[in-house]
């Protein structure tokens, strides 16, 4: 498995017969100078967190370039089937959904879920998720999506077994590098932590430093990577 991150929140997992992006909020990330067009090249799927427009970000034009199918719950499924969205496979939290290569499932997550249109009209988008990828061959992954610490994360951990998570650390909008550390350490033992929802927006902090610190002997499974880079785990 080949993970690469984009800035913020936004991933790209490519497996043995498919390549998903995740939350692929480009256009618009200050962290992210690359060119949309390279990063969607050959995305066979876009899998949603959440409405969010830092996480929804380029679906609507992705998928329209590539054909990608976007997976995410329900209700965001039909708002961007509205917005002429073809090719999505709707579901909602706890469903697993088989995309031929590999599966999604959503988990909860502490947040919100909505956005407003240019009318100033607010729309409900769903609950948000984590996403929780399993694939033959590859360690299961789990984003966590936008999210505070929550108890339930040991039902995660006791349903699924992820190694490889995508943890928020930014603080303000997620857990910060205290509760994001706690929520490694008490939950889960993932072998390969990758920080994200963090050096995009002033308001975010700025660097994964206080988390791998506050992570003391786990602080090594964190792998930092400089926005466009990649690892294979």
């Amino acid at each position: 498995m080949k993970v690469t991150w984009y800035g913020h929140s936004a991933f790209r997992i490519d497996i043995e017969g498919a390549s998903i992006l995740i939350d692929p909020f480009l256009t618009g990330n200050p962290a992210f100078h690359g060119k949309v067009a390279e990063v969607s090249e050959g995305v066979t799927h876009i899998v949603l967190t959440h409405g969010h427009g830092d996480h929804l970000g380029d679906t609507l034009a992705i998928a329209e370039a590539t054909g990608a199918k976007v997976v995410t719950n329900f209700d965001l499924c039909m708002w961007l089937a509205a917005k002429g969205l073809k090719n999505f496979d709707p579901m909602n939290t706890g469903g697993t959904t088989d995309q031929g290569a590999f599966t999604v499932t959503l988990v909860n997550a502490l947040h919100s879920s909505a956005t407003i249109d240019e009318g100033g009209v607010s729309h409900a988008l769903g609950n948000p998720n984590g996403v929780i990828i399993k694939a033959p061959g590859e360690k299961t992954l789990y984003h966590m999506g936008d999210t505070d610490i929550f108890g339930d994360m040991g039902l995660i951990d006791e349903l699924y077994g992820p190694k490889i998570a995508m943890v928020p650390i930014g603080d303000r909008f997620t857990m910060g590098a205290r509760t994001a550390a706690l929520a490694c350490k008490r939950f889960f033992d993932f072998e390969t932590i990758f920080p994200c929802h963090y050096g995009s927006f002033p308001i975010v902090d700025q660097s994964a430093d206080a988390f791998i610190a506050a992570l003391g002997a786990d602080g090594g499974r964190v792998n930092v990577l400089e926005v466009g880079g990649s690892a294979s785990v």
